[in-house]
């Protein structure tokens, strides 16, 4: 509903705000630009002679598509609204607004010279979502550097002697995706079963250890900011932060399973999975039940809808993951269309919606200005609808190809099962980036006014966070 006295917040300062809206603007710009190309890679599926160029082949597009969605829209998103959440939490404004829009500047940098590569054909071969040539690379992450270094300095500045949960796992994730990136680019261990190894522990923690650190550490703050009520459960949040540092780590394994890993790694991967249960419930439960006696104020609200689909999404994705790394089940979907499902609902059903909920629910307050509800609503609709109708369609797929392969049918056959439900695929997709078009209106509506209001001085009454 429009809030007709809507202004930005007495305590929000003129940079920080700029700096904030750049960073979404600019993720909104790769949203809609890696979703048409992995719309175009959808197409191809079953109707191959689309667009019959070589830099538009599947080969090419799909690994576009990965890294633009990934490191375009989920991390620039994340990382913008994270960097003002510090900022809120530790009641300080942003240490370097200049050093993050430099930082900004390299994210783009190698975001478009990865594009320019990967559908030129220049890569690192079958590494998924690491296919960037390392200078590239080295780009992307001295821009994680930055940014993580200004969120470190703005909490060390905090005018609260507590540090609030949020920065527990947005600084987490800073600290993390270094170590994560050096160890995949490190040139030693790049080859045979090595490789394998390194890249089941990549592609998953740059999920567990990135994104589901800075989704739940926004979510921590502005959840409870919305509802106008604290986290039902400080210790939970704890819990599910250090939990998850203690079981995400081991389990990039479980992609692999009957592969020729060591049969106690691929063993090990499958127990840490189980494991995963306590942080990805814990943190899911504790927010969910925050909501607890809120449902008046979820239907009044056009964020809090995305935060609760994203809650879902968490525990029903994070639920699955673990329920297919057991060799019982993973003997059905192993490297089958069925994995693709389950990294989309991640990705999209809970880390996407997230962010949607993130935006709409704090960018009003940071610029004095909302989106239309109906466009919201839209939005809202379009997305869900059509990651459902993806989601079930290519899980289907995998199923079908699975049991194809189990009971010693030949590749082509499977092809031919899977083939209808990657139309529904397509299907799904056009409502996906359809809502993605949506979005972008709706970001252009909350742009900031030509006025901000000014930084408050040091003498404002400071609240609790």
């Amino acid at each position: 509903m429009h809030d007709p006295r809507l202004v930005a917040g007495p305590s929000t300062d003129a940079p920080t705000t700029r700096v904030t809206f750049e960073y979404l603007v600019c993720a909104t710009v790769w949203l809609l630009a890696g979703t048409t190309i992995g719309l175009i890679a959808s197409i191809k599926l079953h109707w191959p002679e689309f667009l019959p160029f070589a830099w538009l082949s599947f080969g090419r597009v799909r690994p576009a598509h990965t890294n633009l969605v990934l490191f375009g829209w989920s991390s620039l998103v994340l990382v913008g609204v994270s960097l003002y959440v510090v900022s809120r939490t530790s009641r300080a404004p942003l240490w370097s607004p200049r050093l993050t829009r430099i930082a900004l500047w390299l994210w783009n940098l190698a975001l478009f010279g990865g594009l320019v590569t990967l559908l030129a054909g220049v890569n690192r071969g079958p590494q998924e979502y690491r296919e960037w040539v390392w200078p590239l690379a080295v780009i992307l992450a001295a821009a994680v550097v930055i940014d993580g270094y200004v969120a470190y300095r703005t909490v060390a500045a905090r005018a609260l002697p507590e540090v609030y949960v949020s920065n527990w796992y947005i600084l987490g994730g800073f600290c993390y995706l270094p170590i994560l990136y050096v160890t995949s680019y490190l040139p030693f261990y790049q080859g045979g079963l090595g490789n394998t190894v390194v890249q089941g522990y990549y592609m998953h923690n740059v999920m567990g250890m990135w994104f589901t650190q800075l989704a739940l550490g926004v979510s921590y703050y502005a959840i409870p900011l919305l509802l106008g009520r604290p986290v039902y459960s400080y210790a939970l949040g704890v819990l599910g932060f250090w939990t998850n540092l203690l079981f995400y780590p081991l389990i990039g394994a479980h992609h692999f399973i009957f592969s020729p890993e060591a049969w106690w790694l691929q063993s090990t991967a499958i127990l840490f999975s189980v494991g995963m249960m306590v942080p990805v419930w814990a943190g899911t439960g504790n927010l969910l039940l925050t909501f607890k006696g809120g449902r008046g104020a979820v239907r009044r609200s056009y964020a809090l809808p995305f935060f609760v689909t994203g809650l879902i999404g968490y525990g029903l994705a994070s639920t699955q993951g673990t329920i297919e790394a057991f060799r019982t089940a993973n003997i059905y979907w192993h490297f089958t269309n069925f994995t693709v499902g389950h990294s989309h609902a991640a990705m999209y059903g809970f880390i996407a919606f997230i962010a949607w909920g993130a935006v709409y629910g704090l960018v009003p307050r940071l610029t004095g200005r909302e989106p239309n509800p109906l466009a919201v609503g839209v939005h809202f609709w379009l997305a869900l609808v059509g990651v459902l109708t993806y989601v079930i369609s290519i899980s289907a797929a995998g199923v079908l190809q699975g049991l194809a392969w189990v009971s010693g049918q030949s590749f082509i056959a499977s092809v031919i099962a899977a083939e209808p439900m990657w139309l529904w695929r397509t299907i799904g997709g056009l409502l996906m980036v359809g809502s993605h078009i949506v979005f972008a209106v709706n970001v252009w509506a909350m742009r900031p006014h030509r006025v901000i209001a000014p930084a408050p001085s040091p003498d404002v009454v400071r609240i609790p966070a």
